[in-house]
């Protein structure tokens, strides 16, 4: 493994979190087939059977950790290339950007995750008498789950990462207080709406009822406390004394931008084809039966369907989305290394 370049294993290390990330979100949809459908009564009403713990959001959250975290310890990877290769080594450059962008994706990634849950956790839930301790863990822990790794991942990557050497006497220098406002410029407006979110799910919880104007203003101002100090940290960050700015060459940077570019176009459709074309094979399971024309009552309830797996359809359906996720991850690698190779 150390045979391999650092610049090299960092553009690796993200796209094997990709790779990661759609065997988790093909996990997720797949459990998804197995939790009970809710049935509905003539006058359309919903009756839900039974209470069970979702697996789905862990396995959703664990591919976006592994997009995030491994973007992260490549990150400090392409640090390390740079500064060993020299400010000039073009693949430094590159892997170091590419780093940066898988960083930035698992943080909205996160950040989605975190609201959609706080958004559909009204109406699924609603008329719904769920066990209190399944609704935590269903609902509550995700969005602290994805709070803690945006809030981590942002602090490590962005604010205390390790760019300089060392001390002379090889003591690691301690963090700044420009470090420390900055720091708390960037987690208190992500934790304070946290708790706003947390805050509405509660009283959402308590009442049973949609969140009233009082409510939604003490969510605001959760919300609202948090920027203005967060702004007052930023300030205090941005007024401290700039490092002397590191020589660059401007034409090299456009160039490792449009490398970049080009990668990300490639690389962005045919990932979306693979997420999406493997969710569309595993609903394909599943298939519902249909009530009989003489149907009465409970007669009436139309039921899913879970089809085991066939060869025709691992070689027809899920085999294709496999192949696009590899190919996206090879199309990507090659695309970065080729086109930075240092000349000989």
């Amino acid at each position: 493994m150390n045979r391999i370049p650092l610049a090299n294993r960092a553009i690796a290390l993200p796209l094997l979190g990709l790779f990661v990330a759609w065997l988790a979100f093909m996990g997720a949809v797949l459990a998804d087939l197995f939790v009970p459908q809710p049935q509905y009564s003539n006058t359309g009403e919903a009756l839900f059977t039974q209470d069970v713990f979702h697996i789905a959001p862990y396995l959703f959250l664990l591919g976006i950790a592994s997009v995030a975290i491994s973007s992260l310890l490549a990150q400090g990877l392409a640090i390390r290339a740079r500064r060993e290769n020299g400010e000039s080594n073009a693949l430094a450059r590159a892997a170091q950007r590419f780093t940066t962008l898988g960083i930035i994706l698992g943080l909205a990634a996160g950040a989605i995750f975190a609201i959609g849950n706080f958004m559909g956790a009204f109406n699924s839930y609603s008329d719904r008498a769920e066990n209190p301790v399944l609704r935590i863990f269903s609902v509550y822990v995700p969005i602290l789950l994805a709070t803690g790794l945006v809030v981590y991942v942002l602090l490590a990557a962005f604010v205390f990462r390790n760019d300089e050497t060392t001390n002379t006497d090889g003591v690691k220098q301690k963090m700044s207080e420009a470090q420390k406002a900055l720091g708390l410029g960037y987690a208190i407006p992500i934790l304070a709406t946290a708790v706003a979110i947390i805050f509405g799910l509660g009283v959402y919880d308590v009442t049973r009822t949609n969140l009233q104007v009082w409510v939604w203003v003490i969510i605001i101002a959760i919300v609202a406390a948090g920027v203005v100090f967060g702004t007052r940290f930023a300030a205090k960050a941005k007024s401290a004394k700039p490092a002397a700015p590191k020589p660059r060459t401007a034409l090299a940077a456009g160039a490792a931008n449009l490398n970049l570019v080009l990668s990300i176009v490639f690389g962005s459709v045919v990932t979306i084809m693979a997420f999406s074309f493997g969710a569309e094979a595993i609903n394909k399971l599943r298939t519902w039966t249909n009530p009989p024309a003489t149907c009465v009552d409970s007669e009436c309830f139309s039921d899913s369907v879970i089809n085991a797996p066939t060869w025709t359809w691992l070689i027809q359906e899920l085999a294709p989305a496999k192949v696009l996720i590899l190919l996206a991850i090879v199309g990507i690698y090659v695309t970065i290394t080729e086109r930075n190779k240092e000349s000989k």
